[in-house]
């Protein structure tokens, strides 16, 4: 057996998991079309293995995988949420899942009636005038709604505007979509008593670069869980002097069906469907970010828009002020569909009941976890709080790291980590709506057994986790040297 075959730990020389059928192209076309150069000498390395053998290897792959469908997944404002498979199963429709985006517009009606009606359903839960469903994701939105905005202050002659606001404890996506839109930040305090924004320092910086603010970019309730009760006021100050109010839907599934960001005096808002709607969330996508936007700034939306007359639904041109489409064809039709489905399937009393649950099962766990960590803001909280492992780490060196790695042992995912950046320890936990008692009750029983071995055994913790299939990387070495590859004879190392 050559080296090249002991490449993979599986495999024996011969066996096959499928027949291919014999080529209809002659070698001879082939070698005339590809130069020799790019030929190979030699098959290439690949392990050759049974069916069973490919489906036992994916099989057990999946299942060292951790999801929100196979554990608790309490990502504070990521919003890990159920994602119900009635979602996926209309996603696959045929008249779904087949459809070209080049199709002639009487070819898919019902696609477009989709899109135009998803469109109102998204204008109505934001108090917005329209949405484009175009942005693949949260901060392509984000991208998209700061183009809205340069657009709309050049076209009112105010090009000059080139801050925008940005809280510290913004996401970090606002500060890089500001900087990829050519805009300089300037950052805003957070009130130490309220978690909202100071308005004294948001005064003393508009006072200082008013003239030349575009916009101040704000989550309410914010990556702290804390609604911010004077957005209202925040409005105004940042509307007399010219800026717009940038929507970051981040936490929207706290405030749906309960207020609107168009009612809080937002211009645009952007949706992360996946968190909102519960569309599915990670692997790199793909995703979808929409942007609503107040009637001043429709004109400057990308097109096309789908639009409705007595004939049905096509598509509607943009008009000159548009910034032109922010991607090929019309979006990520199937998490439209997802998201369109879950919108349907609640109806605003259930939308509404999802906020309501999501914030009560926040409170819950805040409240219940008081006992041994503590709460960075102890405020009633939205969806979301900010724990922190502060006591942990001054009493026995414990930190938030050590124990996110712990809940590990424990079949749970961790919280996140170190974020927002203004909370040392931070952890940031977001249970959403879909856990039931007993789940929230497990999560609390086992984060206090932590604090119980934080102060009896830290050595316990600090080393976690000691059930999973990998144990605690060297975090420095594998970010600077990655190994993505094992081979046979090398040695594992965690």
């Amino acid at each position: 057996m050559s080296v090249e075959s002991l490449i993979f730990e599986k495999g024996t020389p011969g066996r096959r998991a499928a027949t291919m059928p014999s080529m209809d192209v002659p070698t001879e076309s082939l070698e005339s079309l590809i130069p020799a150069s790019l030929l190979r000498k030699e098959p290439a390395p690949l392990p050759e293995v049974s069916e069973i053998e490919v489906v036992r290897h994916y099989t057990h792959l999946s299942q060292r995988n951790f999801g929100v469908d196979t554990g608790f997944y309490p990502l504070g404002s990521c919003t890990m949420k159920y994602n119900p498979k009635v979602n996926e199963d209309m996603a696959a429709l045929p008249g779904f899942a087949h459809v070209h985006p080049l199709q002639p517009a009487r070819t898919v009606q019902g696609a477009i009636q989709l899109i135009y009606e998803l469109e109102r359903y998204l204008a109505e839960i934001s108090s917005m005038a329209r949405v484009t469903l175009q942005p693949s994701a949260g901060a392509h939105g984000e991208l998209t709604g700061l183009m809205l905005i340069k657009a709309y202050h050049q076209h009112q002659g105010q090009g000059e505007r080139n801050i925008v606001l940005i809280p510290d404890n913004a996401h970090g996506t606002n500060p890089a979509s500001s900087t990829l839109a050519d805009y300089k930040v300037v950052e805003i305090k957070t009130d130490s008593q309220t978690g909202g924004i100071n308005i004294e320092g948001l005064k003393a910086v508009l006072e200082a670069h008013g003239d030349h603010v575009a916009a101040i970019m704000l989550t309410n309730p914010n990556t702290l869980g804390l609604f911010d009760a004077r957005i209202a006021e925040i409005g105004r100050m940042i509307h007399a002097v010219g800026g717009q109010l940038y929507y970051d839907g981040a936490n929207a599934n706290a405030v749906m069906g309960i207020t609107r960001p168009g009612d809080m005096g937002f211009d645009v808002v952007h949706f992360n469907l996946h968190k909102t709607c519960s569309t599915p969330h990670g692997g790199g996508g793909p995703g979808a970010g929409p942007i609503g936007v107040k009637e001043h700034l429709v004109p400057f939306l990308p097109g096309p828009l789908p639009a409705k007359n007595a004939q049905g639904y096509y598509w509607e041109d943009a008009g000159p002020l548009s910034i032109g489409k922010v991607r090929a064809n019309l979006g990520n039709f199937g998490v439209l569909v997802r998201a369109y489905t879950y919108i349907r399937f609640n109806g605003p009393d259930g939308l509404r009941h999802v906020s309501e649950s999501a914030i009560l099962n926040a409170n819950y766990l805040r409240h219940e976890l008081a006992e041994d960590y503590e709460i960075a803001y102890p405020l009633i909280c939205q969806h979301e709080f900010v724990a922190t492992a502060r006591k942990q780490k001054e009493e026995s060196g414990v930190t938030a790291t050590d124990i996110a790695k712990r809940l590990l042992d424990f079949g749970m995912y961790a919280p996140t980590v170190y974020f927002p950046l203004i909370v040392p320890e931070a952890m940031m936990i977001e249970p959403t709506e879909t856990e039931t008692r007993e789940s929230l009750d497990q999560f609390v029983s086992v984060m206090h057994q932590i604090a119980e071995e934080a102060r009896t055994n830290p050595e316990l913790v600090k080393t976690a986790p000691h059930t999973t299939v990998v144990g605690r990387l060297d975090q420095a070495l594998a970010a600077r040297k990655p190994n993505l590859r094992w081979q046979i004879g090398q040695e594992i190392t965690h």
